[in-house]
Parts: C-alpha cells; structure tokens; sequence
C-alpha cells in the first residue's frame, strides 16, 4: 500500500513509519516539525512539511495518490488541554477536519487514526474494554472521543472506513535504535525518569504514594510503542481486507506502578534517581489497565514488548545514542 503518515516525525508516528516500511509499504510522512524532529525521519520514507490547519497543503500532498493515511498529529498535553481548550479544540478537531475533507477529496477509502484510553475518564471497572462508559477527564480526552463521532458519520456519509485505535501508555523505543529523535518536552514517566537518570532534572517527582495499590503509587498500563506501531499496520492489512471500521484498546494488559518502574529504572541505568514524592494530581486515578481481547480478536495482535525490562532499557539507550547519562 502506499500509506500516508500524518505526524510522522513524532515519537509514535516514527515507529509507525518504520513499521510500515518494514513491512513493504511505500510511506510518506506528513509533518510540521512542531514536535516531531527530522531525525525521526526514515531512509526509504519521503517526507512532505505541511500542516494539517492548511487544507491547501493536505490536499497537494495527497495530489499524488494514496491507498491509506494514519493520522498521529495531535496535541496530547492532558494538563495543557484543560488551560488551552481553544488550542486543543481547533488543532485536534478542526485538524482532523480538514485532513478528512482532504481524504475523501482524494478517494483514499482507509484511515488509522491515533485515539486515547483518556476517552474513558476514571474508571467504572478494571479492566477497561472499549464498551466502558466514555467519560473524559481532560478536555484531551474529549477531542479524540469527539474526533471518533466524527469518523463515524464520515464512514456512513462518505465511505472512510477508519481504525481507532485507544493507546493505553505509550512508553519505550525501537530496541534496534533506528529511532533517534528525542521527545522534546515530555510529560510521561518514562521519559522524566530517562532525564532524571541523565541529570537532564534534577529529579523525579512522584505524584503521590498513598494510592490503594501494592505500594502506594499509580499504577498504567504501558504498551510499548513498536508493539503500537505493530497495531497500525495490522489495522491497515484488516481495513485493506475489507473490514468495516473498528475500535479497539492497544494495552498491555498488565499494570506497572510509579516504583516498579523507578526500580527497574535504577537497576538497568545504575543511576541513584534522586526523588520526590509531592501531593496527588487532581483526577488522576489509582490504577487503569486495559483489556486488548479486543484487538486479539480483530487484528491478531497482542503486546509482545511490553515488560518493564523492554520499555525501560530500550528508552534508556535511546538517551544514550543521543549522548545523556554515558
């Protein structure tokens, strides 16, 4: 197929287009470079500057034909949508807007679009399945569940069969290191605990630990971002076979609390990890894991990479191609 990759240069997008390629598509990446990087860009893949609040850029780079797009360009700041729902609401929803109008004008029939467990909100059950109430906590969570109305009535109306895909915590890097671009500011643990590690911060704060957990601490569900990237191109062969639209959780099916991780983080770097635990975030749950049986079913696919030792060691290598924590 040849497969259009909307936000490309970003941290998933370049495991998607890696993947994608991989396995023998011919890929474009679309991207502002706002917070992907150029050097998340892939030898065999082309790569188009636009951005998706300029119609007239969608539509020159779809101009040359497409079988299928994945759409990862996002604002994804949980924290930041609740102060800037402006930004997040004309970026996120009259993005993928304009990108749908762009689709259909160009007759490509096949989307895989980047959704969020935060369409749930807190939890009314563990674990999470894609029949759990949806309500978000973040107005982030409201503009990928608003997104998803709004593929449903382009599927009906116009014939663009979509997969979206509900990411549960996204973590680790391609263990090859054919990844090398950095997440510039990043908000997830993972990450902040890499630039602890690395004395990028001068330490890790840990948003409570009197949690109703084994240790006190929140506990995800991290997927491991190849294991994602393995869930778009499944998604695309499913669509490409005929399937009607789907939804789907991409989780790993396992929890990992704040300590399992700075343990983990401090045997495999050998870094101390100077830490601090302060209050608890506002809304931020004890626990939340999903159930992917979902995906299993549909696509075959399940989280092979996603253990604590996987995600860790392959992100803290990543920090060490880029010249931290030698």
């Amino acid at each position: 197929m040849k497969v259009l990759v909307i936000g490309g240069a970003g941290y998933i997008g370049s495991h998607v287009a890696l993947e994608l390629k991989e396995r023998g598509h011919t890929v474009t990446v679309f991207d502002n470079l706002s917070s992907g990087v150029r050097e998340n860009l892939h030898e065999g893949c082309a790569f188009i500057q636009g951005d998706i609040m300029k119609p007239e850029e969608l539509k020159a780079a779809l101009s040359t034909g497409f079988d299928a797009a994945v759409h990862l360009a996002a604002f994804k700041a949980a924290g930041e949508s609740m102060l800037e729902p402006g930004k997040y609401a004309v970026n996120n929803i009259g993005g993928t807007i304009n990108i749908l109008n762009a689709l259909v004008e160009a007759g490509v029939k096949m989307l895989a679009f980047s959704s969020s467990a935060a369409v749930y909100g807190e939890p009314a059950y563990l674990p999470i399945d894609e029949e759990h109430p949806k309500n978000p906590e973040n107005f982030y969570g409201f503009t990928k569940l608003e997104i998803e109305r709004v593929l449903a009535w382009y599927d009906k109306l116009k014939g663009l069969r979509f997969a979206a895909l509900r990411y549960f915590n996204a973590a680790g890097y391609d263990a090859a290191g054919r990844v090398k671009g950095l997440e510039r500011n990043p908000a997830n643990l993972v990450p902040v605990i890499m630039e602890a590690a690395a004395g990028i911060r001068a330490e890790l704060k840990v948003f409570g630990d009197d949690y109703d957990t084994k240790d006190g601490t929140g506990v995800r569900d991290y997927v491991h971002v190849s294991d994602l990237a393995e869930a778009h191109a499944a998604a695309l062969d499913k669509l490409a076979a005929g399937s009607p639209s789907l939804i789907v959780n991409l989780g790993s099916e396992d929890g990992l609390s704040v300590f399992d991780i700075l343990e983990a983080a401090r045997r495999l770097t050998g870094k101390s990890i100077p830490t601090t635990v302060v209050a608890r975030r506002p809304g931020d749950p004890a626990k939340l894991v999903a159930s992917s049986a979902k995906a299993k079913e549909l696509l075959g696919w399940s989280a092979k990479r996603s253990d604590v030792e996987s995600i860790v060691s392959s992100t803290w290598q990543a920090y060490r191609n880029a010249g931290y924590g030698k």
